[in-house]
């Protein structure tokens, strides 16, 4: 499968490039590698056309100034693209994320991630958030779902932090194989991993979900997870901004759910509920 890389370059790069990825997202992009002048950011060859960048909104705000080309990257070169780019994580001195280039790490929890064209490495402010709030969790014998599970690096985490049960769950099928690939090299392999969206859960219940998705996703799913969530169960969500909160707290209070806390990482939003 071969991907399209887009180079975007953004002036002044706080807080435009945050406000561009969420707007390629929704354009159809699947993965974005931060630089120190903007984003380079993926889509599939087969989903790109230059038409779509005309359809960046952002581009027409006058406080702002994009720059752009782009290149076609062939599957077998994206490990090289990352092992030039993809620097070790550490969470809290208790969780490093590395690839499987870099040299095993001391602090508690180990995670080798082959992120190929999936989102999830922990560089980014809503990961690196819920991996934050997962750590101080203590999911020894739960149940977990992981919505969205892009590279399965939360479902990973916590496998290793003691659940019983991860289900790893992701709309697209990159990440599919990629999250399955990234069990296997991290010795977790009862996580099930499962192709779809919220219209998949069935009668199975959780203790704890995690959902890293985006606004619009957790604002038509909050409901449903809550649905497979049991009484006295936790929500982690994250993937919105600041502005968001009031709108995914009322959503969630709607669904039954209390609000505990947030953390804030560069106007990036990750909240904890309990149902």
């Amino acid at each position: 499968m071969n991907y399209i890389a887009c180079h975007f370059e953004v002036a002044p790069t706080e807080p435009w490039t945050d406000i561009l990825v969420e707007e390629l997202g929704s354009l159809g992009f699947e993965s974005f590698l931060y630089s120190e002048t903007g984003v380079i950011a993926y889509i599939q060859a087969i989903d790109w056309s230059k038409t779509l960048l005309e359809r960046i909104t952002l581009k027409q705000n006058d406080n702002i100034t994009i720059s752009h080309d782009f290149e076609l990257i062939e599957e077998e070169n994206w490990n090289a693209t990352w092992e030039s780019s993809f620097e070790p994580i550490c969470v809290m001195n208790r969780c490093t994320i590395r690839a499987p280039f870099h040299p095993q790490s001391s602090t508690e929890l180990d995670v080798v991630i082959n992120p190929k064209m999936s989102f999830g490495t922990g560089h980014h402010q809503t990961t690196y958030m819920m991996v934050q709030l997962l750590l101080n969790i203590d999911t020894v014998n739960m149940c977990v779902l992981d919505m969205g599970c892009g590279t399965g690096l939360l479902a990973i985490i916590a496998h290793k932090l003691g659940a019983k049960h991860v289900t790893a769950i992701d709309i697209d099928e990159w990440s599919f194989n990629n999250s399955k690939e990234n069990i296997l090299v991290n010795d977790c392999l009862d996580i099930n991993v499962i192709i779809g969206d919220a219209s998949v859960l069935g009668n199975e219940t959780y203790d704890l979900i995690l959902a890293n998705i985006n606004r619009n996703v957790l604002l038509n799913d909050i409901k449903i997870y809550t649905s497979v969530l049991e009484r006295g169960g936790m929500l982690l969500l994250s993937g919105f901004y600041k502005s968001d909160i009031p709108m995914i707290d009322q959503c969630a209070k709607e669904a039954g759910l209390r609000f505990v806390e947030h953390i804030e990482r560069d106007d990036w939003i990750a909240m904890k509920y309990l149902y």
